[in-house]
């Protein structure tokens, strides 16, 4: 942990007159250039085979309280290796593509992903508050396929006409990225689909940026007519702290249910130690373990590959530590599959 009197401590933003949320200033705060993130570290970018092509192809970046949770000198630190462009990214590696999970074939309308029976997935916006270098969708035509286009219409319309989904999935990018009177614009929208039932947001900004979780975001959610499950994405038990920890207070309280997925990732958390302090320290912040994804194969992220022979032992081990509600479900995703494929 880098301590408090270090270079990235930051005063808060005024709140005084039409200054922008909090989050927001410290959204434009994000460390982008990785020199300056291993020099905050204390690293040597040489030694630890950092790539400028990597970083050109898919930029860094990674708010500085999520970086004041990496340990200082350290270049095997879990956070630090889930951001930091490699040289490893650069290798051609046979198996991996631009879409790993057939995001491509399954479009239903623009901005609407549709693969699953009754579930609709909104690709809300293109924007992350970190880019994680294993991400599946670092390829993907944000620009062409985001469903806020238009004021959401197209995308609000093909779900309407589908009396089979009752459940639409906010994700992107991250959908808490947009500023709350866009996700009112949405909801609002969707309050027309008479079928719909249950509404589901995958976001890792409670996570990086927990500041998102204010009350304006809160009272939107507390307010949304449709249960509401919040699918959040930590890999690692530090990645959580006492802020994030007030953020999922704020999510319970508003009425959300709280769950994890997290990717099996070399070198991050691809050890029984870490996996049960994962779930662990994910219960103790009131999020439930949900998944342990297998990676998606997307190009870039052939060195964070588990095998699935060390995956499924792995998770037999964290069964025979863990009570059962600690232990996620071990999956991988398959295009054209059903549902997610358990391993």
């Amino acid at each position: 942990m880098i301590p408090a009197a270090h270079p990235l401590s930051h005063p808060a933003p005024s709140q005084g007159g039409d200054a922008p949320p909090r989050w927001q200033a410290l959204w434009r705060e994000a460390v982008r250039d990785p020199r300056e993130l291993l020099g905050l570290l204390g690293l040597d970018p040489d030694a630890l085979g950092m790539s400028d092509a990597a970083a050109a192809q898919f930029p860094l970046r990674v708010p500085r309280g999520f970086v004041a949770r990496m340990r200082h000198g350290d270049p095997a630190d879990p956070l630090l290796r889930q951001v930091l462009p490699l040289d490893a990214e650069m290798r051609p590696m046979p198996g991996f593509s631009l879409d790993a999970v057939g995001d491509g074939a399954a479009k239903a309308g623009h901005g609407v992903i549709r693969k699953y029976r009754g579930r609709a997935l909104l690709i809300a916006t293109g924007s992350c508050a970190i880019n994680c270098r294993y991400c599946f969708r670092r390829h993907f035509p944000y620009a062409e396929e985001t469903a806020a286009a238009a004021g959401w219409r197209e995308a609000v319309a093909a779900i309407a006409a589908d009396p089979d989904i009752d459940e639409v999935i906010l994700s992107g990018g991250d959908p808490w990225s947009l500023a709350t009177p866009k996700l009112a614009e949405l909801t609002d929208a969707l309050k027309g689909v008479p079928q719909l039932k249950r509404l589901r947001v995958h976001t890792r900004l409670p996570v990086v940026l927990p500041e998102r979780v204010d009350a304006a975001l809160t009272e939107w959610l507390a307010a949304l007519p449709w249960p509401v499950a919040v699918v959040l994405h930590a890999n690692h038990a530090r990645e959580f702290d006492a802020a994030v920890d007030a953020a999922m207070r704020r999510l319970r309280e508003a009425g959300a249910s709280l769950l994890n997925q997290a990717v099996l990732l070399r070198g991050v958390n691809d050890s029984v130690e870490a996996l049960a302090a994962l779930s662990e320290r994910s219960y103790a912040a009131g999020v439930l373990p949900y998944y342990l994804h297998q990676l998606d194969r997307v190009q870039g992220a052939a060195h964070f590959e588990v095998a699935d022979e060390q995956a499924l032992a792995l998770h037999r081990a964290l069964a025979a530590r863990l009570s059962g509600y600690l232990v996620p479900k071990l999956v991988r995703e398959v295009a054209g599959d059903p549902g997610k494929r358990p391993l």
